[in-house]
């Protein structure tokens, strides 16, 4: 079922893409912005945030409303106006397999020494643009309009809650490793990544399907305990994956020093000239291969990789417990356990 959610998301993209001149007259205002925004949104995703979205109102609802995958995309363009100013942060250039907006962006400016700005400039605006285009494809749907509004609240927090998440991690990543606890790592993984990946947009299809209260903070249980699996799984492959494969630098977690849940167990089960080596190169400020293969050969000898795995089963097992005492229609239910079972193997 979620596959032929994912087409139909996808499909209305397209269409979205199609419609933004007429809607917006972006390309009469700025071609080059019209330009950047349609073929950005369309790249190649897993969808996730939308798809759960859906899920969590067709679960629930007596019947499907106009407007609905329309307002689904919301959730895929709030993701894009984040990836934009994360690319930014984390100094990554390329995104989704493809050069980052910024470094998009920054080919267009014309090479003259009056020039003041630069790409990262344009594409924190562009970001913008696509953060108020998310607003307002959120209110396609037909619902009532208080249900409207609570979910347009969700919404809005998500991105608050996002952000806010963001704004710890940079902090995090000046802290010392040995001075970094479990807690602080799993906080920035449920702010900046289980709300708005996995809660949120579960959440704001079952409130505007009507859902009970109840229910619906059940699902933002569920949710918190597949997102923080879900980042787990994320770091997983930063890691030990080669950049082709992801899509982007396998080298930007370490470069930024972020500190995972991967690196806080390797440091605390790690020998002390391990530790040594661990903190130097999350000094470095700039990392090549060769430190990436020396702190996965720490990992996997401290075996953290095997309690990152742990961590995921644990957490994969609470949202199940959880996800037997929602009262969401059969089909759903069964949509969102294949739909996890599928971006959570490990």
């Amino acid at each position: 079922m979620f596959l032929k959610i994912k087409k139909r998301i996808d499909r209305e993209l397209k269409k979205y893409s199609l419609e933004i001149e007429k809607t917006y007259h972006l390309n009469t205002l700025s071609p080059l912005l019209f330009k950047s925004i349609k073929e950005y949104i369309l790249r190649e995703g897993k969808r996730v945030r939308p798809i759960l979205f859906c899920i969590g109102y067709l679960g629930f609802a007596k019947r499907p409303a106009r407007g609905l995958f329309k307002s689904a995309i919301s959730l895929e363009l709030l993701h894009d106006f984040m990836l934009i100013h994360d690319d930014i942060i984390d100094k990554s250039d390329i995104r989704r397999g493809k050069p980052a907006m910024h470094v998009v962006l920054d080919k267009k400016i014309p090479k003259n020494k009056g020039v003041k700005f630069n790409g990262q400039d344009m594409a924190i605006v562009t970001g913008d643009v696509i953060y108020a285009m998310a607003l307002d494809a959120f209110l396609s749907i037909e619902e009532k309009p208080k249900r409207k509004e609570l979910a347009l609240k969700k919404l809005i927090l998500a991105a608050l809650y996002t952000g806010s998440g963001e704004f710890i991690e940079l902090l995090l990543g000046a802290k010392q490793i040995e001075k970094v606890n479990k807690n602080e790592v799993y906080k920035i993984y449920d702010y900046k990544t289980a709300n708005y990946t996995f809660a949120s947009p579960l959440a704001m299809g079952a409130t505007l399907a009507g859902a009970e209260n109840g229910q619906i903070l059940k699902l933002l249980q569920y949710g918190m305990f597949l997102g923080r699996a879900f980042q787990i799984k994320d770091d997983i492959i930063g890691t030990f994956s080669k950049s082709s494969e992801i899509g982007k630098s396998n080298l930007t977690d370490l470069t930024e020093a972020k500190k995972t849940i991967l690196l806080w167990h390797a440091y605390n089960n790690c020998s002390g000239r391990e530790k040594k080596i661990m903190k130097k190169i999350l000094a470095m400020g700039r990392v090549r291969e060769a430190q990436l293969k020396q702190i996965r050969s720490i990992i996997l000898k401290s075996k953290s990789l095997k309690y990152a795995k742990d961590e995921i089963k644990s957490l994969i097992a609470k949202s199940k417990n959880i996800l037997e005492s929602i009262k969401i229609k059969h089909n759903y239910r069964k949509a969102i356990e294949d739909f996890s079972e599928k971006i959570l193997k490990v």
